[in-house]
């Protein structure tokens, strides 16, 4: 199927600047955010849908009634506007690569952002498929236009063929779920759903029903600053400390770049320092509480081993908890998952249940009272120039929400 609707309502979703930014305390993060909710809220007014409202925090929320006769859950569709902050997401030019071929795909015209087989390798399984990346100056923006396009290909069918079943629909659109903050001033009453499901995953077939437990840990240091001149036995300087805290970290081990699976790291990702204070920010990832806390303790050890070669410098260690595991609440509500399970199966594929290696709006909205797991939208490579996602991949996941909005209809 060519899916003309679905790609041309995808690549104007990725041509709007929605990057979010951390360490900003405004939300959203950024009001270019709010150029696609407005974008958003026309499309689905013209769809006839009536109850949509862009609220003053930028969420968008809009509903689609059942159309049947008995009762039936209602069901949250949800997916967020936000780009990373870690690649560029301004003046994104997606690219086409009709009729894939199976071998490495260059995706800048100078060849320097290729998609190579050997590190992409599922790629190599979408042959005959439409790949779309970017040009390779930006990151493409799949993450998560990809599954705001879904859901409203979704709704767009739905309002044109008012006989399939569907229970009541609840969509949610949010800012800033790539900084953490995407539910900080969003209620489960205000959704006014039974159940929910982020389309935010990666590979066709995949339903994410694990997370991480996060926490991010803040290693403030202060030294003491002499004037250089005069400063033989009195200076001690933070940034020195900061940087023998960071060498102190395990090169082959408990790190993003070499852990896999369901090993956890330990992440000093910001560093800002003079000789009198220092910063070092870090983010701490494992699948359950208690390796939590065994990381932040670690950190504690070294902390303290670096100081005892520094006399007369200080630190803190602040732990600020982020999200948990959502299977401690997803396996409380197994309907949830076997709906998804059903519905994949439904549209010919093999249903994967996988563990995330991050986190969504649903970790957190699971503690909040609302059961989420994680849809897959088909995207691969995120937060990267080598992004890409196949339109036939997006169909799919478009195939699958209508089985599921159909599975659900029936109780």
């Amino acid at each position: 199927m060519n899916h003309p609707d679905l790609l041309s309502r995808f690549l104007s979703y990725v041509a709007i600047d929605t990057q979010s930014q951390d360490e900003v305390e405004d939300f959203p993060s950024t009001a270019k955010q709010l150029h696609l909710a407005s974008k958003l809220k026309g499309e689905l007014q013209d769809l006839g849908i009536t109850d949509v409202v862009v609220n003053q925090w930028g969420y968008l929320l809009a509903t689609l009634p059942t159309n049947r006769p008995a009762p039936q859950p209602t069901i949250a569709l949800m997916a967020h506007f936000d780009t990373s902050p870690d690649v560029s997401g301004e003046n994104v030019k997606p690219v086409l690569h009709r009729d894939y071929d199976g071998q490495d795909l260059p995706v800048s015209a100078d060849g320097l952002v290729t998609l190579r087989i050997a590190d992409h390798p599922y790629l190599a399984t979408k042959v005959g498929h439409t790949v779309i990346t970017s040009d390779g100056s930006t990151l493409l923006g799949a993450d998560d236009k990809a599954g705001i396009a879904e859901i409203m290909d979704l709704l767009t069918y739905l309002v044109t063929h008012p006989e399939f079943p569907r229970p009541t629909l609840r969509i949610v659109f949010t800012p800033d779920e790539e900084v953490g903050r995407g539910v900080d001033h969003l209620t489960v009453a205000e959704i006014g759903a039974d159940y929910g499901y982020t389309v935010d995953g990666e590979k066709v077939g995949e339903i994410e029903d694990e997370t991480f437990c996060a926490d991010s840990v803040d290693v403030k240091i202060t030294g003491i600053n002499v004037h250089p001149g005069q400063a033989k036995d009195k200076l001690v300087n933070a940034v020195k400390v900061a940087a023998a805290i960071v060498e102190l970290f395990p090169r082959d081990a408990l790190s993003p770049e070499t852990t896999a699976g369901r090993e956890g790291y330990i992440h000093p990702h910001h560093l800002t320092g003079s000789v009198e204070t220092a910063v070092i920010k870090i983010l701490i990832r494992d699948f359950t509480p208690a390796g939590l806390v065994e990381k932040e303790d670690y950190i504690r050890g070294v902390v303290a081993e670096v100081l005892a070669r520094y006399p007369g410098a200080k630190a803190e260690v602040l732990v600020h908890e982020s999200y948990r595991n959502m299977k401690v609440v997803l396996d409380r509500y197994p309907q949830v998952i076997e709906k998804a399970i059903q519905a994949i199966r439904a549209s010919g594929l093999q249903p994967i249940q996988a563990s995330i290696r991050g986190g969504t709006d649903g970790a957190r909205l699971s503690f909040m009272g609302l059961p989420t797991p994680n849809l897959f939208s088909g995207g691969n490579s995120f937060h990267s120039k080598y992004e890409w996602i196949t339109l036939e991949d997006m169909g799919k996941a478009v195939e699958v929400l209508r089985n599921l909005v159909r599975l659900w209809s029936e109780g």
